[in-house]
């Protein structure tokens, strides 16, 4: 799995995504059997449950939302309040959520972020969006360090942050901090036109053609299911 080009992974998944999200509501069976292919996924990746659970936390505030729809969806037609349509909405959008974040878990922890960039201008993917996606990754962690300053130069000088008068001064060190990757952009773009860049990075080799027999068997897999609970709805 992570010695697997990028391009493979993304179609890999992106595929199986869709599936899930083609699959009837009713089809719990077919929910199970995505639920097993992406825990065998996981398991092939060696990636602990443990790890994808915790990355799994992100969805809480939008579960939490969800659980709300069989008590404010259509009119109540079960015991305790509940709707029959609520329940089957919240469990649908539950159960996909839930497999398509599992999905993407494994495509981030098997694949660095760089890796991915190179996967998406092998698809084909215009060079201006891989470009900007290319110089966001290599430069977020200089973002990042640029606030980690900026916090502490505030709080050395007395910056409490307790009231809604604080934020003024956060807002003109956000302008600041805008100003300033802005500048260091043009900086850093006309370095590169100055040694020759036009417009789009050097090209890498594509993936063999045998190293897209796992994309194949997952999308093939995923649809399978779909297709087979399409067909029994």
């Amino acid at each position: 799995m992570h010695r697997l080009a990028p391009q493979v992974k993304i179609v890999a998944t992106f595929g199986f995504v869709v599936a899930v999200v083609v699959t009837p509501r009713e089809a719990m069976w077919a929910f199970a059997l995505h639920a097993v292919l992406v825990v065998a996924t996981l398991a092939a990746a060696r990636i602990p449950l443990g790890f994808a659970a915790r990355r799994l936390l992100v969805l809480a505030p939008f579960l939490i939302a969800v659980a709300t729809l069989p008590l404010l969806g259509p009119p109540p037609d079960l015991a305790w309040g509940l709707s029959r349509s609520g329940l089957w909405s919240a469990w649908n959008i539950t159960a996909k959520a839930l497999l398509g974040t599992l999905a993407s878990i494994c495509l981030a922890a098997t694949t660095e972020a760089p890796d991915l960039v190179t996967g998406l201008e092998r698809l084909r993917v215009p060079r201006v969006v891989t470009a900007i996606m290319g110089f966001t990754v290599r430069y977020l962690d200089v973002v990042v360090d640029d606030v980690a300053r900026m916090n502490v130069a505030m709080r050395s000088r007395g910056y409490r942050p307790r009231w809604l008068g604080g934020v003024g001064p956060f807002a003109r060190s956000v302008g600041g901090l805008f100003v300033r990757s802005f500048e260091r952009g043009e900086r850093v773009y006309l370095a590169m036109v100055s040694r020759g860049y036009a417009g789009q990075m050097p090209a890498t080799p594509g993936a063999i053609t045998a190293s897209w027999l796992p994309a194949v068997v997952v999308i093939l897999t995923a649809w399978c299911v779909a297709a087979g609970a399409l067909v029994l709805r």
